[in-house]
């Protein structure tokens, strides 16, 4: 796929799914950006604002295989990586994959989860693969985690350890609809007559593969390379930050900063585009100093004041 094809390709999916996902354009965007970056993706938000549907839907749209995991204190590793079982007929024991053996995976309520079946999670995450039984089993490609978790509800669950965190691309809220957009939502609903909605596969996983290759070809400047290490270097001298921004973050953001390009319809990316992606892709990365929680600064606040702090390289 040639690089200016992404850009219609993939406004194309966006426009398909916003038939159903109402007045959530750019977080719409932002999930489509992350996708084409090859990341994966953790929406932070109140129950009931179409995470899961947002998941389905572009999974539907782009026309790859989808499963949903319920994440509960109880749930094993083997119960997400899968298992062997013993195949009578064959006299042999034989793999029975489990849900992470898809391209899009959402993890519904992450957070619930023991840190041992975080831990397989992570695997997945990081090499593309699972062990199960001491063998290594290669996940099928492309392969996008797409996690939730309630910002406010902590009581029996187990917060993400930091080195999970960083392996989330980019960490999203949805929002509350606006009056408007919730009459639209109901009528919506009311048109359809039922509750299931159905869109038109757009693609493949063979598709999305080419254009992430395509992706490749976006042009970074010297200066904007500069640029990020700039905000990321900024995070670890912060006087509020404990621990600051790993290469990791770097590399997410150059990453999404070039897909965005594409998403776009631009070959080379531009200081707006990291400007636009800094707090999405860094915030979650970062361990505040405590003093920070009574004042209410939050970790956005300390990128967004980063990134405004620095001055912005002109690119010929």
């Amino acid at each position: 796929m040639l690089l200016h094809d992404v850009g219609d390709k993939a406004n194309e999916i966006i426009l398909e799914v916003s038939k159903v996902i109402v007045g959530k354009d750019n977080v719409l965007r932002r999930v489509m950006n992350g996708i084409l970056a090859g990341g994966h993706i953790l929406f932070e938000d109140y129950p009931g604002l179409a995470k899961t549907l947002i998941a389905r839907c572009f999974a539907q749209v782009l026309g790859v295989e989808f499963k949903r995991i319920q994440f509960t204190p109880d749930l094993l590793p083997s119960d997400i990586t899968g298992s062997h079982i013993y195949n009578r007929d064959r006299g042999e024991f034989v793999l029975s994959p489990g849900p992470l053996f898809a391209n899009i995976v959402l993890s519904d309520e992450i957070n619930r989860a023991t840190p041992k079946t975080q831990s397989a999670l992570l695997e997945a995450m990081q090499e593309g693969q699972v062990s199960i039984a001491g063998d290594t089993q290669t996940l099928p490609q492309p392969f996008v985690v797409i996690a939730t978790q309630n910002p406010i509800e902590y009581e029996g669950t187990f917060p993400l350890p930091e080195a999970q965190l960083d392996r989330f691309m980019l960490r999203l809220g949805v929002g509350y609809p606006s009056k408007e957009e919730e009459v639209d939502i109901l009528q919506r609903r009311l048109d359809r007559k039922k509750d299931d909605v159905q869109l038109k596969a757009l693609g493949s996983g063979d598709d999305l593969l080419a254009m992430r290759e395509a992706v490749e070809s976006v042009f970074v400047d010297p200066d904007i390379e500069r640029y990020i290490v700039s905000i990321t270097a900024g995070t670890r001298s912060h006087q509020s930050v404990l621990v600051g921004v790993s290469p990791r973050g770097s590399l997410a953001l150059i990453k999404l900063s070039r897909a965005k390009a594409a998403l776009d319809g631009r070959d080379f990316v531009i200081p707006d585009d990291v400007k636009d992606l800094a707090a999405d892709a860094l915030a979650h990365r970062l361990i505040l100093s405590p003093e920070l929680w009574s004042r209410r600064v939050t970790d956005r606040d300390v990128i967004e004041g980063i990134v405004q702090s620095l001055p912005v390289p002109k690119i010929p």
